[in-house]
């Protein structure tokens, strides 16, 4: 058993690995909220970032219903030894994770990454015992159903775009299009801040909960400002390989399909944030951005590009499972 002052110490150890993982998150996915305004012209690249930051640090000051739902229904109550543990592997995996896919320009899952290590981890410390599987099946269907979600309302939206303003007319109707694209762009940012934010909140909170610190599921203001400041000053590094990837890789945009993507992505990361269920934001806004550009037929989209992310989709959770699984018998 940890003695009190142990305790204490492994708690500062998962704070610092909470924000440092909550930081690589936001240069990781600053591509999610400004990649599609800076392949169009619409915002410059420091001026994109910039709102990116302020509207990630706004979001995740706003909610916390994920907090809790990560907080409370992903693992079974486990001595603090071993949850201690447990969050360190998890944290350790899925930032050394997203850091091996940002040197690659891979936009994959900060999501995925943390709830593969998370289940990796306690599987191996407390078997079957370990895990909540109702709540896991909950955010597993959640992270699986929202990327489809968002292409087909991404190649919906950019349908009704042609009807209303036609083929013919299209390029020439891009120029009312910049203006609600910086808006749909900061939405789209405020939206990743809700979602994503709240992860690191949640593990915080969930290791207070284990080292006996609080009771209860409610996220304590130090933890919400610690994990809005940390992701906005991570969001103002950028993450301009996978910006490169997102804004270019995937199809060409103009200001119309730009603004088409990322309204399309707002509105499915917000719809979840609201129901209180962990997405991932780079699934969906690149999921948003290859059905816009389906839209536009099949000869539009660059499906290597699209090959190669889902290669890093598919692969992400059971990695990092046993990525997480590694990282906790080291650490035991």
């Amino acid at each position: 058993m940890l003695s009190p002052e142990q305790a204490v110490f492994n708690l500062g150890i998962i704070v610092v690995l909470a924000l440092v993982f909550d930081f690589i998150n936001g240069f990781h996915d600053t591509a999610n909220a400004v990649a599609t305004a800076i392949a169009t012209g619409a915002l410059a690249p420091r001026q994109a970032v910039l709102i990116a930051a302020v509207m990630n640090f706004l979001g995740a000051l706003v909610f916390t219903g994920v907090a809790q739902n990560i907080a409370g229904n992903l693992l079974h109550p486990l001595n603090p030894e071993q949850g201690l543990k447990v969050i360190m592997a998890a944290l350790v995996s899925a930032s050394a994770w997203n850091l091996a896919t940002w040197r690659f320009g891979l936009p994959s899952s900060s999501s995925h990454a943390l709830i593969g290590s998370l289940a990796g981890a306690a599987y191996t410390a407390a078997g079957n015992q370990g895990i909540d599987y109702d709540g896991f099946t909950g955010a597993f269907l959640a992270l699986v159903i929202s990327p489809p979600l968002a292409f087909l309302t991404g190649f919906c939206v950019m349908n009704i775009f042609y009807v209303l303003f036609h083929w013919q007319i299209l390029s020439r109707s891009n120029r009312r299009f910049p203006l609600l694209q910086r808006i749909a762009a900061a939405f789209q940012a405020f939206g990743h801040g809700s979602n994503d934010a709240q992860k690191t909140m949640g593990i915080i909170t969930l290791a207070l909960i284990i080292a006996g610190r609080q009771e209860s599921l409610q996220v304590p203001l130090w933890v919400k400002t610690a994990s809005a400041v940390t992701i906005a000053l991570g969001t103002s590094a950028g993450g301009w390989r996978i910006i490169r990837t997102v804004a270019t890789g995937i199809t060409k945009l103009a200001p119309a399909s730009g603004f088409a993507a990322d309204l399309s992505s707002a509105l499915t990361i917000f719809s979840a944030t609201v129901l209180h269920l962990p997405v991932s934001t780079t699934h969906v806004i690149s999921s948003a951005i290859t059905g816009v550009g389906a839209a536009g037929g099949r000869h539009t989209v660059k499906w290597p590009t699209v090959a190669r992310m889902l290669a890093a989709w598919t692969l992400t959770l059971p990695l990092t499972t046993v990525l997480g699984s590694f990282c906790y018998l080291l650490l035991r």
